[in-house]
């Protein structure tokens, strides 16, 4: 009877002790990794998505990023210029200091560019922006405050008056470029609500033919590109819809190239 008593204790121990294990392991560590590419190439701005977890991050200057993820997670990479990229991460990729990642640019050879000006398309007409009226983001009203002179200072004893110094503090320090950058990813994430309301996965899958793991890599695709944000905004489906397909075209391409 001791025996069996004590076997019980060791296969509980034992669990007990698998289990532990089993959880730290699944436990999302920060991957610290650098984007390097075979051309002198922006590295800033390019999207790291966990495809596991929909994380998602933007590299900094130098192609640097620090996302959550665990061992068995895909990062898919998705950048304008450059060609897609998914990598299965297995336990080397954590045991370094940094994860490093090459990317391929795309080249695009261009026959012909012809330059047109609308000056009645902007802001204003196509209802982005109200007309005699200035708006601001949460970041917008950030960098607004950081950068701007005090005037009640001149209220003071001192003849002549002062300023405040903390605009000049923010544009040494770097905070100001902080905040220029905030607004950038803000304005972004809005883009991919708005997308993400106006058409469900199954358009993204069934209609434009983008793969189910590739659709919100597709969505950081779509909302780098200037004009569809434009389109997006001014809420026309028809028009946004239209130019998703040109998108997907482009995107499926890539992706295909990739494979």
């Amino acid at each position: 009877m001791k025996c069996i008593g004590m076997m019980r204790v060791v296969v509980f121990l034992f669990f007990l002790v698998a289990t532990n294990g089993i959880a730290q392991e699944m436990k999302p560590a920060l991957l610290k990794g650098k984007v390097n590419a075979d051309v002198s190439e922006e590295l800033e701005g390019i999207y790291i998505i966990n495809l596991k977890t929909e994380k998602a991050v933007i590299s900094e200057k130098g192609g640097y990023f620090s996302i959550p993820a665990s061992v068995g997670d895909t990062l898919l990479f998705s950048a304008v210029q450059f060609k897609g990229l998914k990598v299965a991460l297995t336990p080397k990729n954590f045991e370094n200091e940094l994860f490093f990642v090459r990317m391929q640019p795309i080249m695009n050879q261009l026959r012909e560019v012809v330059i047109r000006r609308y000056n009645a398309i902007n802001a204003v007409a196509l209802g982005i922006i109200p007309k005699g009226q200035k708006t601001y983001s949460p970041a917008e009203r950030k960098l607004k405050t950081a950068n701007s002179l005090d005037a009640t200072a001149s209220a003071g004893p001192m003849a002549g008056g002062s300023i405040s110094a903390d605009p000049l503090f923010n544009f040494f320090s770097g905070r100001t470029a902080m905040l220029k950058k905030e607004i950038e990813v803000e304005k972004k994430e809005s883009y991919l609500v708005l997308l993400e309301k106006m058409f469900d996965t199954n358009h993204f899958v069934n209609k434009l033919k983008i793969p189910l793991a590739y659709v919100k890599g597709f969505q950081y695709f779509a909302v780098e590109n200037p004009k569809f944000t434009i389109i997006l905004n001014s809420k026309n489906k028809t028009a946004t819809e239209f130019l998703l397909g040109e998108l997907a075209t482009k995107y499926n391409e890539m992706i295909a190239g990739e494979k």
